[in-house]
């Protein structure tokens, strides 16, 4: 006996053996792939089935009446088919988050697929289903989309609905699930999830960790299996839960749904966007329903994601599909931080290809590790030091240094801002392949008081040498004193210049050497990372003798004073590569404080005379 017909007919029987409702029709098995019930068959007053998961992974039925359809409801051609809940369960909870998909059969061919609430607090409840010959045309595409790593910025914060809940159809859209991560973390990124259009919930699970049940470190358990295997798995069926992850493993991030429709190793599931993303290259998991929590606002459902079972490469308006078997590319991620004794503690995961999802994703897993451990050491501060690795030539690493966990907590818009940098690439068909981080714990906090910097004389001549002395004090420590000797260089006489203590990023911003590139100053995947490369250090603090100029910039090299008719030249050849913009020259500088944290920026003038 096939697994589709023990499924359905298991479910159809228990359904059966309870009080059916008066003028109710009696469940019945729908095939595997139903054939398309035309949008204008559809009547007022028609019972139909919808196929779901309550708990668990086997999918049951409940009733339905067609109400109507309401024609345009979406867009021109786009129509919802409005149906009121006629079964007692889910009259009382309404249309659940976690639905989203759930194929709806009348007379034994597919109508379409529950996807819309249409009320908040009615006390007879509606939904709205996508029509199953939209959902067609999602399926249709399926294995036409390109790789994610050539996608443009994503539109996803466009794909969230307006507040308002009285003249919109509010899509079941997925809230994501984070897995593997504490609730502190996950209130913290939560804002940074929102402001791409992804609602995130700590409530859920994954079956992939290190430390879960077909542990993702044991190559023999299932969820440790290769994609390639999940073809060899049982395959899915109408109404089975499916989640669309956007990170596996240690660290998980997935919404759940409902399969609508198999034609094949063909999936088509949810009945609505699920970010509105388009072309996609996201891993499709299997999932588990541990309970529905209900709700007069909005029920959900809680669930566990499961093994990579295949790809979502469409996000339409009527739809996501994918196909069953290999999973896509993805970032290997890992994070390990070194502890006063014993083996280092790490998380391993694996992060969707998505320009503005990635760096969000991976900053989250970090913070899980620095936030979540109980190494004390951390509170003093740490050192974290990364590589992303593009190919066996191509490599990024850098070096941050944190005054104490809430010293990373501060810098953490800072920290997905470069991890952005690092990652996007406009330039070439190519993401990295991996990403290591490693947290060293610090004995002592870095962090620094400056109390003062004074320079020996506000005149020099040339071959003069000025002392800069700068006094600063340890965290909760001794005062110290540092006395730095600037040689004045014959080429400044008759100028007035500036004498600056600042960190290193801020005299990157001073200079013209802006941590965040545009992409259009640059024409190279090369010259995109030695810009990179070019950053000033991120610990202690740097002096430097600067002088105010005019900087004609070529893909991030800059001269100062140029020529104006070189400037014409080049501004008629190409506007945007070529820039003038006034900023600061460094005519001499020296870093000092390594392995320390200052924030100060301190200027004195300096006139060199003849």
């Amino acid at each position: 006996m096939t697994r589709s017909f023990t499924v359905f007919a298991l479910a159809a029987a228990l359904f059966a053996a309870s009080e059916p409702l008066p003028g109710a029709p009696a469940p019945t098995l729908q095939p595997v792939s139903a054939p398309i019930l035309p949008l204008k068959e559809v009547r007022a007053g028609q019972q139909g089935q919808v196929w779901t998961v309550f708990q668990g992974t086997t999918p049951e039925p409940f009733t339905v009446e067609v109400t109507g359809i309401v024609r345009n409801a979406l867009g021109l051609g786009k129509s919802i088919i409005l149906c009121r809940m006629t079964d007692p369960r889910v009259q009382e909870m309404g249309a659940v988050a976690g639905m989203s998909g759930s194929p709806l059969y009348i007379d034994g061919k597919l109508a379409g697929a529950l996807s819309y609430q249409v009320q908040r607090f009615e006390t007879v409840r509606f939904a709205g289903f996508t029509p199953a010959e939209d959902m067609a045309e999602v399926a249709e595409r399926v294995g036409t989309g390109s790789s994610a790593s050539s996608q443009p910025g994503l539109p996803m914060a466009t794909a969230r609905p307006t507040a308002d809940y009285n003249s919109v159809y509010r899509p079941l859209r997925p809230t994501f699930s984070l897995g593997g991560l504490s609730p502190a973390v996950a209130q913290l990124m939560a804002p940074r999830f929102a402001a791409l259009g992804i609602d995130v919930t700590a409530l859920g699970g994954n079956s992939q960790g290190s430390s879960a049940e077909g542990s993702a470190g044991d190559p023999n358990t299932p969820a440790a299996q290769s994609p390639d295997t999940a073809a060899s798995q049982p395959g899915l069926q109408p109404g089975d839960a499916v989640s669309v992850a956007l990170a596996t493993g240690d660290v998980s991030i997935a919404g759940t749904g409902t399969v609508s429709r198999m034609e094949g190793n063909r999936v088509v599931a949810f009945g609505h966007p699920m970010l509105g993303l388009g072309d996609v290259q996201l891993p499709m998991c299997s999932a588990e329903v541990v309970a529905i929590l209900p709700s007069t606002l909005e029920s959900t459902k809680i669930a566990n994601v499961g093994r990579i079972i295949g790809r979502i490469t469409e996000d339409r308006l009527s739809a996501v599909s994918g196909l069953i078997g290999a999973g896509p590319e993805m970032i290997d991620v890992d994070v390990a931080i070194e502890r006063t004794s014993g083996e280092p503690r790490r998380l391993h995961f694996q992060v969707a290809r998505q320009e503005q999802l990635t760096p969000v994703i991976i900053a989250t897993g970090v913070s899980e590790l620095i936030l979540g451990s109980n190494e004390a050491g951390l509170i003093n501060g740490f050192r974290l030091s990364s590589d992303v690795t593009f190919s066996p030539t191509q490599r990024l690493a850098s070096e941050t240094l944190y005054a104490g966990t809430q010293g990373f907590v501060q810098g953490l818009s800072e920290f997905v801002q470069g991890l952005a940098a690092d990652l996007q690439n406009p330039y070439e068909k190519t993401f990295p392949s991996r990403v290591t981080f490693q947290v060293q714990p610090l004995e002592e906090n870095p962090a620094v008081t400056l109390d003062s910097f004074q320079l020996s004389r506000t005149q020099a001549r040339s071959g003069d040498t000025v002392q800069a002395t700068l006094a600063w004090r340890d965290y909760q420590g001794q005062s110290h004193q540092e006395t730095v000797d600037i040689p004045i260089d014959p080429s400044w006489s008759g100028r007035t210049v500036e004498v600056i203590a600042a960190p290193g990023r801020i005299l990157d911003e001073l200079t013209g050497h802006p941590h965040i590139v545009p992409a259009a100053q640059l024409r190279s995947f090369g010259a995109y990372l030695d810009a990179v490369r070019q950053d000033r250090p991120s610990d202690g603090i740097c002096v430097a003798v600067l002088e105010k100029s005019a900087l004609f910039t070529d893909q991030t090299v800059s001269i100062p004073e140029a020529p104006a008719s070189i400037e014409r030249i080049a501004h008629g050849s190409d506007e945007t590569r070529f820039q003038r913009r006034d900023a600061f020259l460094s005519l001499w500088e020296r870093h000092i404080l390594s392995g320390k944290v200052a924030n100060a920026v301190v200027r004195r003038p300096l006139q060199v005379v003849e």
